[in-house]
């Protein structure tokens, strides 16, 4: 890891992720009935509560609005949770106000076009290794596991190495 890239993590005091692609795989799954069914990956789920637990906010912002991320959440005990955000950048905004935060103290991870604007104002910019070409482009990190397959859990890695105690 380059020292700019380490600079730039040592800063990050939220880390917030998008859910669809991300935290999961992308895919949408229904059941017999019509009931919606999200994969979420357990390493990510630790890897956030080991942030928290070193101290960094963390943050789902998300533009879908599902009971099952809500329930996630919940089970990770994420208490900023943002769903059907249209606007994520004013979602940030308000998040960093609320916990006295600049941007360069935020970190992202998103895969997909309602997630570049955000991607180019936070702190550390990542995205998995199956996002979209743009945000590959604008990103201070690509994961090299695909999203829902640990590519939040790698973040944390990262972040975790430069905040734990030594």
């Amino acid at each position: 890891m380059n020292q700019k890239l380490k600079s730039q993590l040592k800063k990050i005091k939220l880390f917030a992720t998008d859910v669809d692609g991300v935290l999961t795989d992308g895919g949408m799954y229904y059941s017999e009935h019509g009931n919606e069914l999200k994969k979420f990956n357990v390493r990510d789920g630790m890897g956030m509560v080991l942030l928290r637990n070193a101290g960094i906010y963390i943050a789902i912002i998300t533009s879908e609005d599902t009971e099952i991320v809500r329930r996630r959440a919940e089970t990770l005990r994420v208490t900023d949770l943002f769903q059907g955000a249209k606007d994520k950048v004013a979602v940030m905004e308000k998040l960093l106000e609320r916990h006295a935060l600049l941007w360069s103290e935020a970190a992202y991870i998103g895969d997909d076009v309602n997630d570049h604007e955000l991607l180019k104002r936070v702190g550390f910019a990542a995205t998995p290794a199956d996002g979209i070409e743009r945000n590959k482009a604008i990103a201070h990190y690509v994961t090299k596991k695909k999203g829902g397959e640990g590519c939040v859990r790698e973040i944390c890695d990262l972040l975790l190495n430069l905040h734990s105690p030594r």
